[in-house]
């Protein structure tokens, strides 16, 4: 049995349709295409005219309520404080001091002998001499405060390390709300003024603030700083800009007797007092983009922070292991300037030059380490680093510490007037 195929033939009717139909759906498409493109070119001015409209609607409907904050640069600050305050704590620092009690040592001999005879006034009077004192045992008082934010919702806590410096020392943290905790310093960074703490709460307990991008921010950026000013007014807020950036300061303590060189800090005009020490500084989202670190004494609202960048490998080393590691090298040197390189005749005027310390066991590589395995030595000179030229405005140290431990980097070092490239694999930096 055969089976015939049967020519399906279009009517010319049928064939108008369809091609009116085509037409219609690509004038629709194109019409489609230009409309998209034209709101989404003005797609800033309608949410404007919408988000008017809407806020007008409201504040003119009864029934609405309170009429809604207006979309302001105040009231992004107010929802800012409003996420992260809850997340703000303050930091009392307390310690054992010695006590002391005033007394009199008698004299050992009355100057006017009998004269009084026995009157008791003046053999009394005569035998006192200057009021002294002595230690009579310690007791526990506050000796300081500062500010830290909590990080995680299980009270892990990040602060600045002058702030928790002293070992001998307790410190009891004050949430927001009033509750008070003790805490247990985890760990303290060597290199950067933060410190890690921890207070005891249940796994989603506690409110936790957003770590944000420091390497985005622009001069002018509006941020927000909170704090526990002066170590007595707690969650302070004040309100700046971003002042300046990749700033390098040495900020000192002056009841300690130190201090330290901070490199890439941020400068804030956000009023930042003595107490702010280790609190947020945050963007108008709520983020933690620094933590407050220094101010310039004697200055009208010049304060620093630390960019959050900087701390965060630090944050994930003590999340993950309860302690800070640092990757390193293992070399002491001193940064080429032009200045250097014409007093020691060098044959550059940048990179860093791998030299020793002042005191003799202060050596210029230290044995065992990952650069003495690929064999640099001293008066070596390491002039780039992943292909990035080491001067003023890239530094080796913060290089290395954006780095993680087990991270290969490629060095190009001048030994002895030959340019050769090495691969070095960064170890854990020794406790």
């Amino acid at each position: 049995m055969s089976t015939n195929l049967r020519e399906f033939k279009i009517k010319p009717l049928q064939k108008k349709y369809i091609e009116m139909g085509l037409v219609a759906l690509v004038t629709t498409l194109v019409v489609m295409v230009i409309a998209g493109s034209l709101l989404w070119g003005n797609r800033t001015k309608i949410i404007s005219l919408l988000a008017g409209s809407y806020m007008a609607q409201t504040s003119e409907n009864p029934l609405a309520g309170s009429s809604p904050v207006p979309f302001t640069e105040e009231s992004f600050v107010v929802n800012a404080v409003k996420r992260a305050n809850p997340a703000v704590v303050s930091i009392s620092i307390t310690k054992d001091v010695p006590t002391y009690e005033t007394y009199y040592s008698p004299s050992p001999t009355n100057p006017f002998g009998d004269m009084f005879g026995g009157n008791d006034f003046f053999n009394q009077f005569f035998q006192q001499q200057v009021p002294q004192q002595k230690q009579n045992g310690t007791e526990k008082q506050e000796v300081g405060g500062g500010s830290g934010f909590i990080i995680t919702d299980d009270g892990l806590i990040v602060t600045n390390r002058h702030v928790v410096a002293d070992e001998d020392a307790d410190y009891t943290v004050y949430t927001n709300d009033g509750k008070k905790y003790t805490a247990k310093v985890l760990a303290r960074d060597q290199i950067l003024d933060i410190a890690v703490i921890k207070i005891d709460a249940p796994i989603g307990g506690l409110p936790y603030l957003e770590l944000g991008d420091s390497d985005s921010l622009e001069l002018g950026q509006s941020v927000v700083a909170i704090g526990n000013a002066l170590a007595e007014f707690k969650n302070s807020v004040s309100v700046g800009v971003v002042s300046g950036l990749s700033r390098s300061i040495v900020a000192g303590d002056a009841f300690a007797g130190t201090s330290e060189q901070l490199d890439r800090v941020i400068q804030t005009d956000a009023a930042i007092n003595p107490g702010n020490s280790g609190g947020p500084l945050l963007n108008l989202r709520g983020q933690v983009i620094g933590i407050n670190v220094a101010v310039v004494q004697g200055s009208s609202n010049i304060g620093f922070a630390l960019p959050i960048n900087s701390v965060k490998s630090v944050i994930s080393s003590v999340k993950e292991t309860g302690k800070i590691i640092r990757p390193y090298l293992g070399i002491r040197y001193t940064e080429i300037t032009p200045e250097l390189k014409d007093a020691n005749k060098l044959a550059v005027d940048y990179g860093v030059l791998i030299q020793r310390g002042e005191d003799k066991n202060d050596l210029a590589v230290i044995p065992g380490s990952p650069a003495d395995k690929v064999g640099i030595v001293e008066n070596d000179i390491i002039l780039e680093l992943d292909g990035v030229k080491l001067d003023e405005d890239h530094s080796l140290a913060l290089m290395i510490r954006d780095k993680k431990v087990g991270d290969t980097v490629t060095l190009k070092v001048l030994s002895k007037g030959v340019e050769k490239t090495v691969q070095v694999k960064l170890e854990a930096a020794p406790e």
